[in-house]
């Protein structure tokens, strides 16, 4: 029976692991943020985006309206 748990939790504790964001390579943390004449006025909350996901944020062209652009900072 200790066998059996024991077995569980390490294939749950790998599984976890090997999915997990921070162990991927490829992440990153992106928020919008929105400028007026070159000027700050707005900024979005912070994700963390992996893999394809932040590939495609960073890949996101800036918007302008009028004399607002929202652009897709990541760091």
């Amino acid at each position: 029976m200790k066998r059996t748990l024991l077995f569980g939790a390490s294939f749950l504790f790998i599984a976890w692991a090997a999915t997990s964001c921070e162990a991927l390579s490829g992440c990153g943390i992106c928020k919008n943020v929105q400028y007026e004449n070159n000027q700050v006025i707005n900024t979005g909350n912070e994700e963390e985006y992996c893999g394809e996901e932040l590939i495609q944020k960073k890949a996101t062209l800036p918007v302008t309206i009028g004399s607002v652009t929202t652009k897709v900072e990541c760091r």
